[in-house]
């Protein structure tokens, strides 16, 4: 990222230097921007654009302040306006839209920034650092969709080894059901059978109990 930066450097003194119709405010700015003083450039960028809203240089100077604070979201909103109006020059366009795909590059919106840098080249086909910054973006969301079908082939594989694990407890739950014994109806049979006799055994020693009892209970007088 430190080569965009210096290219947005470039662009900005190549721009200021034809602003010597700009008021003192943005001259003041560019010599501020310059000095790598950027909040205070941007605070006489704001004050030329009080005295003529419509100044391409002082709202695209204004962007590169803000960008080099790290304000990409306000920078880009300059970017726009001084799009929207119209320069005459082709370079100037071609430099907005540069630094416009810089924002974007810095803001994490890779496929954005490569349609400014595309439409930059459309304004000045020869500008080999659009070119560049172009093939650099261009990289990285190459990298990033690979990255990412990377991450899912990795998700996919681990999601399939869940499952297998899961049918092999699954499988190995009914083998072990499975080997438990059963009781038939032969051994239901049985043991009802076996209930039985017990409780007959149980009865008839009751029984005999009584009648002993009652014998012994008989006495001769």
């Amino acid at each position: 990222m430190k080569i965009i930066y210096i290219l947005i450097a470039f662009v900005v003194v190549s721009l200021s230097a034809n602003a010597q119709q700009e008021s003192s405010d943005v001259r003041s700015g560019n010599g501020l921007y310059q000095s790598e003083k950027f909040t205070d450039a941007e605070i006489e960028y704001r004050k030329g654009l009080q005295k003529n809203q419509k100044s391409f240089e002082a709202n695209y100077n204004l962007g590169n302040a803000l960008y080099k604070q790290g304000k990409f979201t306000d920078a880009l909103e300059q970017y726009k306006i001084a799009a929207a109006l119209n320069p005459s020059e082709k370079t100037k366009l071609a430099a907005t839209l540069h630094n416009t795909g810089n924002a974007l590059l810095s803001d994490k919106k890779i496929e954005e920034s490569i349609a400014a840098y595309k439409l930059a080249l459309k304004a000045n086909p020869t500008d080999d650092e659009t070119r560049y910054n172009l093939a650099f973006a261009q990289a990285l969301l190459k990298k990033q969709q690979k990255d990412k079908d990377k991450n899912k082939d990795q998700n996919k594989d681990q999601n399939k080894d869940q499952n297998k694990d899961q049918n092999k407890d699954q499988n190995k739950d009914q083998q072990q059901q499975q080997q438990k014994p059963q009781m038939t109806k032969e051994n239901a049979q049985q043991i009802l059978d076996a209930l039985m006799q017990d409780e007959k055994n149980a009865l008839e020693k009751a029984k005999k109990q009584q009648v002993k009892s009652k014998k012994s209970a008989e006495k001769d007088w």
